[in-house]
C-alpha cells in the first residue's frame, strides 16, 4: 500500500506554509488563497484552510540509514520531541523500525521513520530530497477490528501489526493506517496530544489500483478511480 495524497484541514495555513517550505525546504507545487500543496517522494501533501481545529498524527518514511544524520537536521530547524530523559529516537522491536517526533506549525504530531526491512539506503549526505513519502496516517476508530476488516474489503489491504483492543495497523511498510482505539488509547505518543477522529482525504494505492479515501465523521468512504 502507498499513500499517494493525503489531505489535511488547518486554521493555519499560512504557519503551515511557512513551515513546511521555509523551515523544512519542501517545494511547494500548488498554491492558492485556501491551500498548498507539497510533493514528497511519491507522495502529495495537501494542508486546506478550515476555520474548524483539527488535529492528526501523520509520518514520513526516510532512508533506513539516515535517522541520526536526519534528526540533528531536523534539530537545527525545529524542536525534537524529547521521549524519556533526553533520549529523540524510538526503537520498535516488532516493527524493526526507529523514528522521531515534531510538532507541525499546526500542532500535529509529525514523525520521521526508517523501517530496517525495507531496502532503500542512501550514501549522500541527509537533505529533505531523501524524504521518500507520507508513508503513515492516523484513522482513530472505536472498532479497529471492524475498520480493518471494512479497508481489506473495500481496498485489499491487510491487518499489519498491532492488536484489535487499543492499537493496531492497516497497510504495508511502505504506507500503513495508524488505528488507534480513540477510547482505550486516549493520547498520541509520545504527546498529549488527544486522539481524535479528524478528516482527512487521500488516494490510496493498493494492489496497483488507486482509490479516493475520505475519512468524514467517522466514516470511510471509499471510490475506485
Amino acid at each position: 500500500m502507498k499513500i499517494r495524497e493525503l489531505t489535511l484541514f488547518t486554521n493555519s495555513l499560512e504557519l503551515e506554509k511557512e513551515f513546511y517550505s521555509n523551515l523544512l525546504g519542501f517545494n511547494i507545487t500548488k498554491q492558492s488563497a485556501n491551500s498548498f500543496s507539497l510533493n514528497i517522494g511519491w507522495s502529495k501533501l495537501t494542508f486546506l484552510k478550515s476555520h474548524e481545529v483539527y488535529k492528526y498524527h501523520y509520518c514520513f518514511l526516510i532512508p533506513t540509514n539516515k535517522l541520526e544524520e536526519a534528526l540533528i537536521w531536523m534539530e537545527h530547524r525545529t524542536t525534537v520531541l524529547d521521549i524519556e530523559s533526553g533520549r529523540k529516537t524510538q526503537r520498535f522491536e516488532t516493527w524493526n523500525a526507529e523514528s522521531f517526533y515534531f510538532f507541525d506549525a499546526s500542532g500535529n504530531i509529525a514523525e520521521f521513520i526508517v523501517r530496517h526491512d525495507l531496502n532503500n539506503q542512501t550514501n549522500k549526505p541527509f537533505s529533505i530530497d531523501d524524504v521518500i513519502c507520507v508513508n503513515e496516517i492516523g484513522l482513530p476508530t472505536t472498532s479497529i477490528k471492524d475498520t480493518s476488516t471494512f479497508l481489506d474489503k473495500e481496498l485489499g489491504s491487510y491487518f499489519w501489526k498491532g492488536d484489535t483492543l487499543n492499537f493496531g495497523t492497516n497497510g504495508t511498510q511502505e504506507g500503513l493506517f495508524l488505528l488507534p482505539n480513540y477510547k482505550t488509547r486516549g493520547k498520541w505518543f509520545p504527546t498529549n496530544l488527544r486522539v481524535e477522529p479528524s478528516p482527512f482525504k487521500a488516494v490510496i494505492e493498493c494492489n496497483r489500483v488507486l482509490y479516493d479515501f475520505e475519512f468524514l465523521n467517522e466514516d470511510i468512504i471509499i471510490k475506485k478511480k
